[in-house]
């Protein structure tokens, strides 16, 4: 699922919007699909003639109240057991920020608890009608990755790297394992994103620029999650629903979730088609809908794509399932209005907020007045009870009483540690040794850097929460950070490891290794404008420069989601490993990074890069079919031990103009963006120090009359995707003493600003303190504001006297209810 999905617009937006080059138009191109050009599939599994008897019957029993319930999926945010009892919804889902009961860190056991009650309410009826379960969908993109302590696999950036589809196959088994322990029946995943632009935030989901690695892997992925089609495996209880996803294009938008592919039908299909046609071959049961567009039409309305191509054509005959409230962006529609999305070929929303009773009223009123015909309802809901008859949903009962729910002992077995570490070993590559590696393991070794002690830094966005950023590593307590793992190995053999974060030592060192890289992310906040690591705060290579400097021997371990323009902190190192996101097995780093104790080889790297490497920061589309093709390191480079080269220095040249690669801050550092403007009216200001020299602003309103602060963009800025994201504002303040009058923060539309009231939150801060604000942008939306056309995205009125200090603004996600609106 692209969370907010997704999974989001550049959420650099700061840069990203207002910096993009004026280009010329390129020729129209059409967003309507010619099948006849598509491949056709031998689909799987064949239909089997009982099961279509048996859905007959249930189609020509069921009330159309009923069918209309099946084709809706609402998150476990906005609905309750209680409600299921009266609204028969086919499936609940929940969000990146969605747990049991409001507890993201909830135990396996209240999973299956809240699984038992959902199934429980749908199976509840006073009449004769038939009782439909309900499905659970999750997003196990990774591992059951929602779950404390389940095993976190390398994210598919890295296992693209692997080049190994046995190792693929096993890691589908063990996540479809540890999610059917916790009584959930779907998965959405595997992402089959081929992604041509590394800017997006969702790249590390995509396995490779190249589609034939899609290819290679989806079969067996697929074959993992739900078993082997034709095998009594197949849809086993050990199993999952799987979702291949997002259909079609989503890699190709140019670095701007929910954006828009375009290009050719040629391209669509000879690239971003990717593994679509192993996936299906494999028998996926679902297709998630992109929130993307192609060449401008949403591909939740797309009739030529989602019918005539994908079911007609390919013979696809699961159900397509919608992105989180993608239909809502479709020509026409609203998230709780939109017959196009289901008459194009939608068979199921994907639905969160508190409107979900009005998608289901609407739905029913359209499809008995006919805008839905009865053909394409049932047609849907076919599919869904096809689906939830092949994965014995019917059959199995509570999902506490299926063969594989409860067994949690599954969930971070030494077998699935084991697989995830073999997956760390194979996934990472080697791009520069100087003679420097392997190292061994009776030396002193100093490691350095804060991520090498943080276990959600190497495992990145969709561990846990949506974001993945900021958790404690006791929310992993089954997972081993790196520097553990390199400590653990060292003291094995006689040698010496010693820990310090910022890389300071009292004995020299025989060598270093520092861990840094990419903080966690997903979509919105992982989008940015280029590709330069980490601009305007160098301390990871001040680091790297240091420890060179005083003639210790530098391993980097970089840790990102995607290539990343490092040039010089690569020449502040002697060895230069790309360990993209590795999960929750960091021991799997030391294993390759040491020798024996007798010197030799422990394991080599295997890892060739599935994505192209950068020269240069603007070098964000560079794929090896492209025109002008000059990466650093090329798709498939890799050195090993057996295999070793060398790396020359590195131009560390910024390239002028180029525009700076914020991450959503419209305030920060004592700056605004470029072109961006502080705005005041009868408010003095002045600049103040808070972590630096003045690096935050200090404004006071006298107290005669009203005033207002703002920042203003240059033009609008479309912030709808973040809206529904639920992203909010984010403010870092600091009270010379409680307000005197009322204070509220807007964002404008020109002329119009909607206002939400912070007087309670600054009430309860603590004059001369620094104070944390999040306002989630959603609560502006319901206020009126134009979300698509925003040209101050930060506004503070007040008709008292104000001293107030402000170091930051920005966008941010943070994890709060919804309703938490002033």
């Amino acid at each position: 699922m692209s969370q907010f999905s997704s999974r989001t617009s550049l959420f650099a937006m700061a840069a990203m919007l207002i910096s993009a080059p004026v280009v010329a138009q390129a020729p129209e191109l059409s967003p309507v699909a010619h099948p006849e050009l598509w491949p056709a599939l031998k689909a799987q599994p064949q239909r089997d003639a009982k099961v279509e008897k048996r859905i007959d019957a249930l189609l020509k029993a069921m009330s159309i109240e009923d069918k209309v319930g099946q084709i809706i999926q609402v998150d476990i945010g906005s609905i309750k057991p209680a409600d299921v009892v009266t609204y028969k919804i086919g499936s609940v889902l929940n969000g990146g920020n969605s747990g049991p009961y409001d507890d993201e860190y909830a135990s396996p056991a209240k999973w299956l608890k809240l699984a038992d009650e959902f199934y429980d309410a749908s199976m509840a009826r006073a009449d004769k009608a038939p009782k439909i379960p309900i499905i659970w969908g999750t997003d196990s993109v990774h591992g059951n990755n929602n779950i404390v302590g389940a095993t976190l696999f390398p994210h598919n950036i890295g296992l693209g790297a692997a080049r190994n589809r046995d190792l693929i196959r096993k890691i589908g088994e063990a996540t479809a394992l540890e999610t059917a322990a916790a009584g959930l029946d779907w998965t959405f995943a595997p992402t089959l994103a081929v992604v041509q632009d590394d800017r997006w935030g969702r790249t590390y989901e995509s396995y490779s620029e190249e589609p034939q690695i899609a290819a290679d892997y989806a079969g067996a992925m697929i074959e993992g999650v739900q078993g082997k089609v034709g095998t009594r495996d197949f849809l086993s209880p050990t199993h999952l629903i799987a979702t291949t996803k997002h259909f079609l294009g989503d890699g190709g938008t140019g670095g701007r979730d929910q954006g828009d592919t375009r290009v050719s039908e040629q391209v669509l299909r000879d690239v971003h088609l990717g593994g679509y046609p192993a996936a299906i071959e494999a028998g996926t049961q679902s297709v998630m809908a992109s929130f993307s567009s192609w060449n401008g039409e949403k591909m939740s309305g797309n009739k030529s794509l989602l019918t005539d191509v994908l079911k007609d054509r390919m013979g696809f005959d699961g159900f397509v399932i919608g992105d989180w409230n993608s239909h809502g962006q479709v020509k026409g529609c609203s998230n709780e209005d939109c017959p196009q999305a289901i008459n194009a070929g939608l068979d199921m929303f994907m639905y969160s907020g508190p409107g979900w009773k009005q998608l289901y009223d609407n739905t029913l009123n359209e499809a008995k007045s006919g805008v839905i015909s009865a053909a394409r309802l049932d047609d849907a809901v076919r599919r869904i009870l096809r689906v939830k008859l092949r994965s014995g949903t019917f059959d199995r009962g509570r999902p506490s009483s299926r063969d594989a729910a409860g067994k949690f002992d599954v969930i971070a077995s030494p077998a699935h540690r084991a697989l995830a570490r073999q997956a760390v070993r194979e996934s990472m590559v080697l791009l520069k040794n100087e003679g420097v590696l392997p190292l061994k393991p009776s030396a002193n070794i100093l490691v350095a850097g804060a991520a090498a002690d943080s276990i959600s830094q190497p495992a990145g966005g969709w561990s846990i929460t949506w974001q993945g950023a900021d958790l404690p590593n006791s929310a992993f307590p089954n997972a081993q950070s790196i520097w553990k793992g390199i400590e653990e190995t060292v003291k094995a053999s006689g040698g010496t490891a010693s820990y310090a974060p910022d890389g300071k030592f009292t004995k020299k060192p025989d060598a270093a290794i520092v861990v840094f890289g990419e903080k966690p992310y997903a979509e919105f906040k992982g989008d940015v404008p280029n590709l330069e690591y980490s601009p305007g705060d160098k301390a990871d290579l001040a680091m790297l420069k240091s420890l060179k400097a005083a003639g210790i021997p530098v391993v980097a371990v970089f840790l990102s989601g995607r290539p990343l323009w490092v040039n010089a902190e690569m020449n502040a190192s002697d060895a230069f490993v790309a360990a993209f996101l590795p999960g929750s097995e960091g021991g799997g780093v030391a294993d390759v990074l040491f020798t024996k104790q007798d010197g030799s080889v422990n394991h080599d790297f295997k890892g060739k890069l599935s994505f192209s490497w950068p020269k240069r920061p603007d070098q964000y589309v560079l794929n090896r079919r492209d025109p002008g093709y000059d990466p650093l390191f090329a798709f498939g480079y890799g050195l090993s031990y057996a295999a070793p080269g060398k790396v020359g220095r590195l131009d560390e040249n910024r390239p002028a103009g180029m525009a700076e690669a914020t991450t959503g801050i419209f305030y920060g550092q004592g700056r605004t963006p470029p072109g961006w403007a502080f705005e005041t009216q009868t408010v003095m200001q002045s600049g103040i120090d808070r972590r630096a020299q003045e690096d935050a602003r200090r404004f006071v309103w006298s107290g005669k009359g009203s005033g207002h602060i703002a920042i203003t963009a240059p033009r609008a800025i479309d912030l709808s995707r973040e809206s529904n994201g639920e992203i909010s504002l984010v403010i870092e303040y600091r009270l010379a003493a409680k307000p005197a009058g009322t204070v509220k923060v807007g964002l404008a539309n020109n002329d119009k600003t909607s206002f939400v009231p912070i007087d309670k939150a600054l009430g309860a801060a603590q004059p001369g303190q620094w104070s944390r604000l999040a306002i989630p942008l959603q609560c502006f939306a319901a206020r009126g504001a134009d979300m698509r056309a925003i040209t101050a995205p930060f506004f503070v009125e007040a008709n008292g006297a104000l001293d107030l200090a402000i170091s930051d603004v920005k966008l941010d996600y943070v994890s709060m209810p919804m309703n938490q609106c002033g």
